[in-house]
C-alpha cells in the first residue's frame, strides 16, 4: 500500500535533483523498448480539457503529468463548489512484450496559500482496470502557509501491485484537493491549494517498477 511522505518545501530542490531511474526498477531494469502511454480519459474538475499533458522520459523508468489549472480555494472570489478540485487519469501503458510495471512512488508538487485557521489536503489512490481500488493517501496542510508544497506516495516494493501479464488494464490514478476555511475570514481572505503554479506549470511525478513477465512453455 502506498504510504505519505511529506517534504518541507527547502527540499523540494534537492529532491528533485536526486531522483535517479534506479529507484523505479523491480527485479529487473526496464524494458530497453520505447513504451507508449495512451491517455484514454481525462477527467474532473481539476483538469479541463486541454489542461493536462503526460511525457514519459527517456529511459521509460518515469512519466510526467503537467497541469495548468489545478486549484482548489475559498474565499473572496470563490464559488461554493471550489473548495473541492478532482482529476481522474485513465491511461493505456503499452509495454514492450515480457514485461510488466506498476507504479512504485508518485511525487506530487504545487503551491499553496492558506490563511491562519484554514487547512488543505491533497490525496490521491492508484489501480488497474478491473481490480479493487486502492485507499486514498491524504497529505494534510494548515495555514498560515504560503509557499511551495511537495508530497510523494512511496510502496515497499513487496507491497507493489502490478499490472496482469498479457492483459489490456488501464492505469487509473485519482486526485484530489481540499481547502477547508475552517476558522479563517473568507469574507476578507482566500485560501487555495493548487497543484499548479502562478508562473507555468507543475509537473507530477510517477515512477515505474518493472518485472519480466514468467515465460510461457512452447505447449501453451
Amino acid at each position: 500500500m502506498l504510504r505519505p511522505v511529506v517534504i518541507g518545501s527547502a527540499a523540494v530542490a534537492l529532491l528533485a535533483a536526486s531522483i535517479v531511474p534506479s529507484s523505479a526498477t523491480a527485479d529487473g531494469e526496464p524494458p530497453p523498448d520505447k513504451i507508449v502511454i495512451d491517455v484514454v480519459g481525462v477527467n474532473g474538475s481539476g483538469c479541463p480539457a486541454g489542461t493536462a499533458s503526460l511525457t514519459v522520459s527517456p529511459d521509460n523508468t518515469a512519466f510526467t503529468v503537467t497541469y495548468s489549472n489545478y486549484q482548489a480555494q475559498v474565499g473572496v472570489g470563490a464559488k461554493p463548489t471550489d473548495f473541492r478540485k478532482n482529476c481522474q487519469l485513465s491511461l493505456n501503458v503499452h509495454v514492450p512484450q515480457g514485461f510488466t510495471y506498476a507504479v512504485a512512488q508518485a511525487d506530487y508538487r504545487g503551491f499553496a496559500h492558506l490563511e491562519k485557521g484554514a487547512a488543505g489536503l491533497e490525496r490521491a489512490n492508484y489501480y488497474f482496470q478491473g481490480m479493487s481500488q486502492t485507499t486514498y493517501v491524504n497529505h494534510h496542510f494548515t495555514g498560515p502557509l504560503h509557499d511551495n508544497w511537495q508530497t510523494s506516495d512511496t510502496t515497499d516494493i513487496d507491497s507493489v501491485v502490478y499490472a496482469p501479464c498479457g492483459a489490456v488494464r488501464y492505469l487509473n490514478i485519482n486526485t484530489e484537493l481540499r481547502v477547508d476555511a475552517g476558522t479563517s475570514d473568507t469574507t476578507r481572505t482566500t485560501s487555495f491549494l493548487a497543484m499548479d503554479s502562478t508562473d507555468g506549470s507543475i509537473s507530477t511525478l510517477y515512477h515505474f517498477a518493472w518485472k519480466q513477465c514468467p515465460r510461457r512453455s512452447a505447449a501453451s
